[in-house]
């Protein structure tokens, strides 16, 4: 019988790298252990919020046309309210994606004269053209929705000062992004978050709190909306997917900002009674069941490829041994070769075209070029193993996701054995 290190040397790994990876391995048993105690909890949070709202073989039935009716989209969307501990959830394969999402829980709870505050610094950069930091066709900015930021000091902690000095009446609505997105800095934990949000509220308590959390859905025990987040939003081919999800996104919170979502997804007066789910329940369901083990996966994934690439001297965020609050490993090769080298490595590991090169290109929403690689079964799914970054300073790179810890392992591998092949590492 082969052995399994026989079949990574039969994969294009090395002995070397194979070696390499087993010793930094060995130094994480402990740390894995929490995070599989970690996702059983988890399991058990989204096995009892099913088991309470009574899902039933009709539920996977799904609807065609208006969708009026459609029991099984109304009891996921109750499913999700309690996972998360809200009034309301908003789920559905009309929401295209994450930053989809984003853009609808703005615009529906933000009117004209209002201000959004971004109390973290820079937003990811799709978001900067739904805000009009970059200039765009149906832009908050073209509504007359002005946008004030107030960037991280450079420890990565809060500018409190800053954040009262930009609080105002006009302010209506402060968005949080858990997730560094294109950035080094540190992700926000849900503590942080929570301690964010209580500052916030006691300078001006009607304040609409809204939590980017893609990526950190399940990584911890608790959510944002634990800990007064009025919306958490996310996009259902990350980690709430769990790898299963074609498409979808989620807003779940306060009843009134979810309704107003809800109206503003579809049409005013019809609101969450139409949207048609399509044949895709059956996914959604059991991609949110798996959802907690497939993170989980994914979070080992990115702590060993922290762990590796430390050691080799690169940075890396979060480090080796830091508490980790998301999925997304970033490391800083400083050059653009280390980037697409490492994304290479990641393509050809996938499931799906593992025999095409990712090259770097124009992509739509970003200021730079950007490198994707994603052999990935739903096309673009982040909870899958993917890698990406901008061509520009620092030259970091952004790892994340893989549906199974043992697929991840190996595309670390496969990431390091492309640099090591090219010259740019020794081991």
């Amino acid at each position: 019988m082969e052995t399994t290190k026989n079949m990574y040397l039969s994969m294009g790994i090395s002995e070397q790298v194979y070696e390499f990876g087993n010793q930094i391995l060995e130094e994480l048993k402990e740390r894995f252990a929490a995070i599989d105690a970690n996702a059983e909890y988890n399991q058990l949070k989204v096995l009892k919020a099913m088991q309470k709202n009574q899902v039933s073989e009709a539920c996977l039935l799904g609807t065609t046309g208006y969708g009026y009716n459609d029991m099984g989209r109304d009891t996921l969307e109750a499913v999700y309210a309690d996972v998360f501990h809200t009034e309301d959830a908003l789920v559905r394969p009309q929401i295209t994606c994450g930053t989809h999402a984003l853009a609808l829980a703005l615009m529906s709870n933000l009117r004209p004269g209002d201000e959004l505050l971004s109390p973290v610094g820079k937003p990811y950069d799709t978001l900067e053209e739904v805000i009009g930091i970059r200039p765009s066709k149906g832009s908050l900015a073209e509504y007359g929705i002005t946008y004030k930021q107030v960037d991280l000091l450079s420890d990565g902690s809060f500018d409190y000062e800053n954040i009262k000095k930009s609080i105002n009446e006009k302010t209506r609505l402060v968005t949080i992004q858990r997730s560094k997105g294109y950035q080094t800095r540190p992700t926000l934990s849900v503590g942080r978050i929570g301690e964010l949000i209580a500052f916030i509220k006691d300078i001006k308590p009607d304040v609409i709190c809204m939590v980017d959390n893609c990526y950190g859905e399940f990584v911890e025990a608790i959510e944002p909306s634990d800990v007064g987040a009025d919306m958490v939003v996310g996009s259902l081919i990350k980690n709430p997917g769990g790898g299963l999800a074609p498409i979808g996104g989620y807003i779940a919170g306060r009843k009134e900002c979810v309704e107003n979502a809800a109206y503003r997804l579809t049409s005013p007066g019809l609101g969450k009674e139409v949207g048609a789910s399509l044949g895709v329940l059956p996914n959604f369901y059991q991609g949110f069941f798996l959802a907690p083990t497939v993170t989980a996966g994914a979070l080992k994934g990115a702590i060993f490829a922290a762990n590796i690439y430390e050691r080799l001297g690169f940075g890396v965020v979060p480090n080796g041994s830091e508490s980790r609050h998301d999925i997304i490993q970033a490391v800083t090769f400083g050059t653009p070769e280390g980037v697409i080298a490492f994304c290479e490595g990641i393509q050809a590991a996938a499931p799906v075209d593992s025999h095409v090169t990712p090259e770097p290109w124009d992509m739509p929403g970003y200021d730079a070029k950007v490198i994707m690689a994603a052999g990935a079964f739903v096309s673009g799914s982040s909870i899958e193993l993917s890698a990406d970054g901008p061509i520009k300073p620092p030259f970091a790179v952004y790892f994340q996701g893989g549906l199974t810890w043992q697929h991840a392992k190996f595309g670390i591998l496969k990431s390091l054995q492309s640099l090591v092949n090219k010259g740019l590492v020794t081991l």
